[in-house]
């Protein structure tokens, strides 16, 4: 099968192939001319059901670089708004020849369920369903760490022995769980850190440290890398902490833990920022920052990914 749904079942040689691509795709990046015949005659579907600006136009971005035609889907204003199922969607994909099909979906499961569906021929990617995956994220993270982290020396390197704490709402990141899969095959260790109202559910018997106490992981864990969350808010129904300015008192990272954090350590975050609540703005600016790294990072993995789902010559089994 030629899909991409998860970082869970992502072999390490198959992840290592995708950032190693990706180093590939980010040098034809570099030249005048960053257009690539790859994909000429694909087609490409971006189908989000959610609202994203960050992800849908890296995606559009990497589809066209690639030189594959690109059609943009919203559920907003379509069929689906009026009832059309996710099949009935699917077989009008397929109708039109769809070759590759980047799905976003508010329900947990969504894109395994096109790709092993039989409704469709087309190679899917799962560009985040509901609070269970993001995959694609997960990899420009962990693209943007190497570089980092080991400069022209990163490619073919694991991550072996770092240490990422991830922080924040955790409970409804799909983010944080596709880095923990991906990071931990990758040979990292991972914390959570988070109140116990945003931790996720079972967490603990997955392989991650779990904590409640910011400083406490700066302190024990001595992180190479820390990684916010942003608040979802919009996925959240119950109140999970008592306030804004309590949760920023005790899980931000403020300008004080930031002076605490070894002196190589990374600060990232997969946007859109709450300045003030999860982050400072000196921590979100300072140098140390990777978030506009990882977006440019975003279109050399997501040109990788698409590549190797749909060139016909390589194969990235989920």
């Amino acid at each position: 099968m030629r899909h991409l749904l998860d970082t869970r079942t992502l072999a390490k040689d198959e992840a290592l192939l995708i950032l190693d691509t990706a180093e590939d795709m980010a040098a034809t990046q570099q030249r005048e001319v960053k257009k690539l015949p790859t994909l000429r005659g694909k087609t490409v579907v971006n189908l989000f059901y959610e609202d994203s600006t960050r992800t849908r136009i890296s995606f559009e971005a990497a589809a066209k670089r690639l030189s594959a035609d690109v059609i943009n889907f919203s559920a907003k204003g379509s069929s689906v708004s009026k009832g059309e199922s996710l099949k009935d969607t699917a077989q009008t994909l397929q109708a039109i020849g769809a070759d590759g099909v980047v799905i976003r979906h508010p329900a947990s499961g969504a894109p395994s369920r096109l790709a092993s569906s039989g409704w469709i021929d087309a190679g899917v990617l799962n560009a985040g369903d509901g609070t269970h995956e993001h995959p694609t994220q997960a990899l420009l993270d962990a693209f943007t760490m190497r570089r980092r982290l080991f400069g022209e020396a990163s490619r073919g390197r694991d991550l072996n022995g770092i240490s990422v704490v991830i922080v924040g709402d955790l409970a409804h990141s799909r983010v944080a769980r596709s880095n923990l899969w991906l990071l931990t095959t990758l040979g990292a260790n991972v914390t959570f850190v988070a109140p116990e109202t945003l931790q996720p559910y079972g967490s603990r018997e997955w392989p991650v440290t779990v904590r409640h106490s910011l400083d406490e992981a700066i302190r024990e864990d001595q992180p190479d890398v820390v990684m916010m969350l942003r608040i979802q808010s919009e996925r959240m129904h119950a109140a999970y902490f008592p306030n804004e300015r309590e949760y920023a008192r005790n899980w931000g990272l403020d300008d004080v833990r930031l002076g605490s954090l070894p002196e190589h350590a990374l600060i990232m975050h997969p946007g859109p920022m709450n300045r003030g609540l999860e982050i400072s703005s000196a921590a979100a600016d300072s140098e140390r920052s990777t978030v506009l790294e990882q977006v440019a990072n975003g279109v050399s993995v997501r040109m990788a990914a698409l590549y190797l789902l749909l060139s016909g010559e390589k194969e990235v089994a989920s």
